[in-house]
């Protein structure tokens, strides 16, 4: 969106007609609210920005299907021109309806017709360049299908709308319905606008509505309708004064027949603006970050370099975008209804002054007065931008223009910088509403995204921290690496064509996030089909699942207007955390998956892994949803939003941890409960802190290995060389390493079945050693050693017999052998070894011996004892053996 610079905002409001409640659609399904339509339909009007048209912001719904939209601003208006009541100079006019069609035109590339063109729609910024406000009132209203008033102005109509009537879908079948307007009739509506401007004053003022309308139709009998309109308003004598060239662009305006009539591209390119059109230069509109065009391809600097600055003020939030205005507007208190209450737009009625006269039975009501709130008060209320500027006083400039490069350190910082560092530890939900704080972060992500991928770690960096909302959607993008021509990938597949999955889709869609107005839309709904079969025709060794409509909502909602963009962030997104889910044969991935998520639950939680494997509540039973929608099934939008900041930040591994906390927030409901109540439990899950659950998934993370949660079937590592030369992000939790290449002393496969007996997770070698800060000798490598104040204390339990461990051991490791660790009662034997192993409770513990068997049984025998972070080492003692780490104790002498 363009800068705010010296337009305001600006609301106005209306309703939506009211659908009988007692009616179902086609489906079965209660009937869309038209309001919902509205809403759906509106958000690809935001995406319309164009120097001669008035930005749309936001849409808001509020109650009894009323609707209130908010928009670029100016307070001036072609209305205020024809006050004055003076003629227009022909040159200044020539200039308006020159702007008037540059609008017009970009207008119909997109597919919009204004249809509502007027004096008051047709707004002066402050260079007295001309806006076309309220255009994409009869796009969003459905060519007025949606709403009880008609779309436009009776004395700008142009004749072929007023011969057409006023349809409404409830008086006819849909076969009647007529023909949307097209460009030709905003034409029309130009050329008495333009008429007017030349004989300064509003035309069919002395009629009324329904002369006029019967006058307009008349035009059809005349010969030149210009002589006619000015004789009839005794303006004959100012219309003969005026250029021959003005006459006939107000001559083809004003053409009857719309077969006749030219469109503003036409009109454009006639030569009666050939004056004009030099001073006006192209408009290009700035390529979006994921576009495959140059971003820098029309960037240019002016010789002198100070001319950059001439124009700078220091109003520094007039240069941010009216989208961040808005938004920061919201969070400094700004209400919209109040603001429209306060002007009186918004008026209350008392109940007892809308009972009807008389009622049946059934509940048909008479003597009602016309309730007049149903028609159009096109009045725009501005929105103040006091509250947010007092807000925002005792922000220095330096927060709108942050450095990315420069040394910090040297710089000198002010309170406000102070102030943000105290604001970072407060709770996300509070940082989300201070209006300074989302400010600051908003300023800097918007920066950091324009120089991506260059800034990739950057970004990384300040996620850790947290995303603001405004900019999650590109910042989620630039986190799952979406690069490249997004947009051509994605028009080049086949979304039309019938394939069998359409009809599964069909059936999932209007189930999927429904409570969400822009989800729920008829416009969401078809994106939403049209993403998700972009999806399946583009996977063909993937097939569709039901729970992929819920891991698609996420990303459809943050990129409603960019289709591509969401296709692009779900297709990455699928292969790091739901590698082989989608196969058509998926049991064995499942399996695997729900298998590692068991021996999680043991190791963190080894009281309530007991419990439930006791009463046989098993993941099979409630964690499927859980990971194949990675919880986008279970939580709505708003905590997904939250839970996936940190998602993104993690490894393929880290949904575990989440699982593991949400069964924690539950654990004393399940450990009180038998198999029955659980699977109530359940069934409708409770209210989850999903920010405690974010701060207790980080931590059970960090305490756990890297190897504990290995799976055969995950997402193959990436090579370690960056093509596009952007280093590799920095891993956000402490413990967590980019993906190692696979060696000697790496995890290995082993087959499902004996996964599933054990109870506790195998780490690898070269987890053991990087844990235990062992050196290695030879060709071993070992990933990059981490700080020791990062890393969980550990303790090595060598269950061999003590001839074994003689002869050598892990150097710090106890010996327990296994024949005499327990007594017949199940409890360990008291002994030295014993006292280290309980002083350790609570540690990672990893049981290292030469027979897996033995390592999984005394393994599942302290899970038993509620032992938490017992982990198995894969392979056991034969795979330290080659590093030469084994030490043999000095001999007593």
């Amino acid at each position: 969106m363009f800068p705010l610079k010296d337009a305001e905002m600006g609301a106005f409001t209306f309703f939506a007609s009211a659908l009988p409640h007692d009616v179902c659609g086609s489906n079965g399904l209660p009937l869309t609210p038209n309001s919902i339509k509205i809403l759906g339909r509106f958000q690809i009007l935001k995406t319309i920005t164009h120097p001669r048209l008035c930005q749309y912001v936001d849409i808001s719904r509020g109650k009894h299907e009323r609707l209130v939209v908010v928009a670029e601003h100016c307070e001036r208006s072609l209305e205020d021109l024809l006050r004055e009541g003076k003629p227009v100079s022909y040159s200044k006019v020539l200039c308006i309806a020159f702007e008037v069609l540059q609008g017009l035109q970009y207008m119909n590339k997109h597919g919009i017709v204004h249809r509502a063109l007027s004096p008051h729609n047709i707004v002066l910024d402050q260079k007295g360049h001309v806006k076309l406000a309220k255009f994409g009132l009869y796009h969003m209203t459905a060519y007025g299908d949606d709403v009880d008033f008609p779309i436009g102005y009776p004395s700008y109509l142009a004749p072929e709308v007023i011969a057409q009537g006023i349809f409404k879908t409830s008086d006819h079948v849909p076969s009647e319905k007529p023909l949307p307007s097209g460009p030709k009739s905003d034409v029309w509506s130009l050329g008495i606008i333009l008429f007017e401007l030349c004989v300064g004053r509003k035309l069919f003022q002395s009629l009324d509505i329904s002369e006029r309308l019967k006058f307009l139709l008349t035009l059809d009998c005349v010969d030149d309708t210009i002589i006619v309109l000015a004789e009839e308003h005794g303006c004959l004598d100012i219309i003969k004064e005026l250029p021959e060239t003005v006459i006939n662009l107000l001559k083809k305006c004003l053409t009857f027949h719309p077969s006749k009539r030219p469109t503003p591209e036409e009109l454009m390119q006639d030569n009666v603006f050939s004056e004009v059109l030099p001073l006006y230069t192209p408009f290009i509109k700035p390529a979006s970050l994921f576009s495959s065009s140059l971003r820098c391809a029309d960037l240019t600097l002016p010789e002198d370099i100070s001319q950059l600055c001439k124009d700078i003020n220091n109003d520094y939030l007039a240069e941010r975008s009216i989208e961040e205005v808005y938004y920061l507007w919201c969070l400094a208190g700004g209400d919209l209804e109040k603001e429209l209450v306060n002007k009186e737009i918004i008026r209350s009625k008392p109940p007892i002054c809308t009972l009807p006269n008389f009622l049946f039975e059934d509940g048909e009501s008479f003597g009602q007065g016309r309730d007049r709130s149903s028609l159009l008060d096109d009045t725009t209320v501005t929105l103040s931008l006091c509250q947010l500027r007092n807000r925002l006083k005792d922000v220095g400039g330096e927060a709108f223009y942050p450095l990315l490069e420069d040394d910090q350190s040297n710089l000198p910082h002010s309170n406000s910088n102070n102030e943000l560092s105290a604001a970072a530890t407060l709770p996300l939900i509070i940082r989300e509403r201070d209006t300074e704080y989302q400010l600051n972060r908003i300023v800097l992500f918007d920066r950091l995204l324009k120089a991506y991928p260059y800034k990739k770690n950057q970004i990384w960096k300040e996620a850790r921290v947290d995303i603001p909302p405004l900019m999650r959607g590109l910042t989620w993008a630039a986190l799952l690496g979406v690069e490249g021509a997004i947009h051509a990938k994605y028009d080049a597949i086949d979304k039309d064509t019938p394939i069998p999955t359409d009809r599964q889709i069909e059936v999932d869609i209007p189930r999927c996030h429904q409570y969400d107005e822009l989800l729920s839309s008829p416009e969401g709904h078809a994106k939403f089909r049209r993403v998700l079969k972009a999806w399946v025709v583009s996977h063909p060794d993937l097939v569709y699942w039901q729970g992929l409509d819920s891991l698609c909502a996420p990303f459809l909602y943050l990129n409603f207007n960019n289709e591509a963009l969401a296709y692009a962030c779900m297709s990455a997104f699928i292969p790091k955390y739901l590698y082989n889910f989608f196969l058509k044969d998926n049991s064995h991935v499942i399996q695997e998956y729900l298998t590692v998520f068991s021996q999680m639950i043991a190791f963190h939680d080894p009281e309530l892994s007991n419990h439930l494997n006791e009463i046989g509540f098993i993941p099979d039973l409630y964690a499927i949803p859980w990971f194949l929608t990675m919880f986008t099934h279970v939580f709505p939008l708003h905590k997904i939003f939250h839970l996936w900041d940190t998602l993104l930040l993690g490894n393929s591994s880290f949904p575990f941890c989440i699982g593991v906390a949400i069964l924690q927030q539950l654990r004393d409901r399940l450990l009180a409960n038998g198999f029955n109540e659980c699977i109530l439990l359940f069934s409708d899950l409770p209210e989850i802190d999903i920010e405690r659950c974010v701060r207790e998934s980080i931590n059970l993370f960090c305490w756990t290995p890297k190897s504990a949660t290995y799976r055969q079937h995950a997402q193959p590592p990436k090579p370690t060389s960056d093509s596009s030369g952007v280093r590799s992000s920095t891993p956000y939790f402490p413990t967590e390493c980019p993906d190692p290449p696979k060696t000697d002393l790496s995890r290995e496969s082993i087959p499902l079945n004996d996964l599933k007996s054990e109870v506790s997770p195998r780490i690898s070698a070269e987890d053991l050693i990087d844990l235990c800060e062992l050196t290695v000798t030879g060709h071993f490598k070992t990933p990059t050693k981490k700080t020791k104040s990062s890393k969980p204390k550990l303790l090595v339990v060598d269950i061999r017999n003590s001839e074994d461990f003689v002869r050598g051991h892990i150097s710090g490791s106890i010996n327990i052998p296994f024949s005499t660790a327990f007594t017949a009662e199940g409890e360990l034997t008291q002994g030295p070894g014993t006292a280290m192993l309980q002083s350790f409770k609570g540690k990672v513990i990893v049981i290292v011996g030469n027979v897996a068997k033995h390592t999984a049984e005394f393994a599942a025998h302290l899970v038993k004892m509620k032992y938490p972070r017992i982990c198995i080492l894969d392979g056991g003692i034969n795979k330290i053996k080659p590093t030469g780490l084994l030490t043999v104790p000095s001999p007593q002498i």
